[in-house]
């Protein structure tokens, strides 16, 4: 029985890198793409809506969620928890066509763990200087913050050595067509090169 050629993509990368505009210009240019919405207990933001932005639940079903295993991965930040649930990417992948996942590399290395076959895409910044500049310009945050992010950021760079492509977001359109292309290219143990008899 052939497998099919659909398999999970996760896009990580460090704070500030553009995550967020990369996957909102891949869902523009092709609204075919499929894109994860995660689950997370923090309250809605103006503007934000229930399904589209995030699945916005209680504690307590998100307790359920980690204690039934319906989660791909789970993370929390500032008090929030924030987490992956695992039916809908099973019946994309079911179907046939690939799905993405936009998460941080906690999430990342966590679904790495569950599911071994998902390609993992590290979004870099053009240069360490324009992500200290990103990063700066979010806000007149008092320096120790900006250092501890700083530092963070620092440390999610060291990552991508754990990753299996790295996709430069110097242009965000290039970027995304990238993504795109990693998305829909075939497993590698399904491409011709590797199914040649032995």
């Amino acid at each position: 029985m052939a497998r099919p050629t659909a398999r999970l993509t996760v896009l990580s990368g460090p704070s500030g890198v553009g995550k967020g505009t990369v996957v909102a210009e891949v869902r523009r240019r092709h609204p075919e793409v499929w894109v994860s919405v995660s689950m997370t207990t923090r309250r809605p933001r103006p503007g934000e809506v229930d399904g589209e932005h995030y699945h916005f639940v209680e504690d307590e079903h998100f307790d359920w969620m980690v204690a039934n295993g319906e989660l791909l991965e789970w993370a929390e930040f500032a008090g929030n928890r924030y987490g992956t649930p695992v039916a809908p990417v099973r019946e994309q992948l079911a179907a046939g066509a690939p799905a993405l996942l936009e998460i941080e590399l906690q999430g990342a290395r966590q679904v790495r763990g569950r599911a071994p076959e998902a390609q993992l895409v590290f979004l870099a910044p053009p240069s360490w200087a324009e992500l200290v500049s990103r990063l700066a310009g979010r806000g007149s945050e008092p320096p120790e913050v900006q250092n501890r992010r700083l530092a963070i950021a620092q440390a999610e760079l060291d990552a991508a050595g754990e990753f299996d492509a790295v996709v430069v977001n110097d242009d965000v359109a290039r970027a995304a067509e990238e993504l795109v292309g990693l998305l829909t290219a075939p497993p590698p143990d399904l491409r011709p090169e590797d199914s040649a008899p032995e």
